[in-house]
């Protein structure tokens, strides 16, 4: 019993952590300037490093959240920790990676553009505020509390089995088939302040969520057969699809 507690702390804490990571990185990269270590601060080193830094750290980003996710690392890590745990551990690395992101990012000098007033700036802001949003009811929808790993360490304290997901088309996933990132996607560029630090970032997201998307989509059509693949057809990637079929 102690072991249960111990695995649901331990989800708790991960939890925490991973909540923490990405608050930050939302403030750090917003022009609210409520932290005092942000994007849109003077740049501190040499133009060439800044670059080599920030693309260092949008790789490690861009690999842990990869690598923890496929099958086969999640087969290879649970023979060292219990499977309880393991959704929980790959939230404690995305909070650790995006806590060392907000720390050690490297402003980089200079505007793509700068709304500073106006509807223009309110429009952009209400689209960050909208992005962030989205991505964090979209993974309420779908279980935000499995995705985060509460649910495999409370099932495990109970002593219940976790039941595979369920595949379902509810709401936003109705019609398109990743809001989640969809909500990250706007939240990146929909900013009043595009300086060109952020613009590096912004772009390095956006290649990621593509290619993580095209990896996790051929799990999902491995895992989940024909049902996910007529999903596919029917359903637009971040936008829905218009149909041409007549009525």
């Amino acid at each position: 019993m102690l072991k249960r507690w111990m695995i649901f702390a331990y989800g708790i804490f991960t939890y925490v952590v991973g909540l923490v990571g990405q608050i930050w990185l939302i403030l750090y990269i917003s022009d609210w300037g409520i932290i005092s270590n942000n994007i849109n601060m003077p740049q501190r080193v040499d133009t060439m490093a800044a670059v080599l830094i920030d693309l260092g750290l949008i790789a490690l980003f861009g690999l842990q959240h990869s690598v923890m996710a496929r099958e086969g690392f999640k087969r290879m890590i649970t023979r060292s920790i219990p499977e309880a745990s393991e959704r929980s551990t790959y939230v404690l690395l995305s909070g650790v990676t995006f806590i060392v992101m907000c720390i050690f990012y490297q402003p980089i000098d200079g505007y793509l553009w700068k709304v500073d007033e106006g509807m223009g700036k309110w429009l952009l802001e209400f689209g960050f505020v909208f992005g962030w949003s989205l991505s964090v009811y979209a993974s309420f929808i779908i279980n935000h509390f499995e995705l985060f790993g509460l649910q495999q360490v409370y099932l495990y304290l109970i002593g219940k089995e976790a039941q595979p997901v369920v595949f379902k088309e509810k709401q936003l996933y109705r019609f398109i088939r990743h809001p989640i990132q969809l909500g990250v996607l706007m939240g990146m560029w929909l900013t009043p302040v595009m300086s060109y630090g952020h613009l590096l970032m912004a772009v390095g997201f956006t290649v990621y969520i593509f290619i993580g998307l095209y990896f996790e989509e051929r799990d999902l059509v491995r895992e989940l057969g024909k049902e996910y693949r007529d999903y596919k057809e029917r359903v637009g990637l971040m936008f829905p699809k218009i149909s041409n079929k007549k009525r």
